[in-house]
């Protein structure tokens, strides 16, 4: 027997509810109606990843920033209003992206 039954057994009057689920998790970033862009280049020979097109404030861009390279595990930086990514993590960044409720658009190769 579980903590449900025994439960039941002792308040069988009581009926169960459900708990109210939320659509869209809170970031707490602008999200956007055009989508962010997604590029890859190489610089000096290395491959980097490029975000660009947030329209929203720099700090929210920023932090977004902070919290791809810290789940990647990589490095990078943000400068003239883009995030610039060590290495090729496209895939990765995108399904980031998406969870968190972006739209994001694949450019380049």
């Amino acid at each position: 027997m579980d903590l449900k039954d025994q439960l039941q057994q002792l308040f069988p009057d009581h009926k169960p509810e459900e708990p109210e689920t939320q659509e869209q998790p809170e970031t707490g970033i602008w999200l956007q109606d055009e989508p962010l862009l997604c590029k890859y280049e190489k610089r000096k020979g290395k491959p980097i990843t490029i975000i660009e097109g947030y329209t929203g404030a720099d700090t929210d861009f920023k932090s977004l920033a902070k919290e791809i390279k810290t789940k990647l595990s990589v490095g990078g930086s943000f400068k003239n209003e883009k995030i610039i990514i060590q290495g090729d993590y496209r895939d990765k960044i995108m399904e980031l992206l998406k969870n968190k409720g972006f739209q994001v658009k694949r450019v380049g190769g």
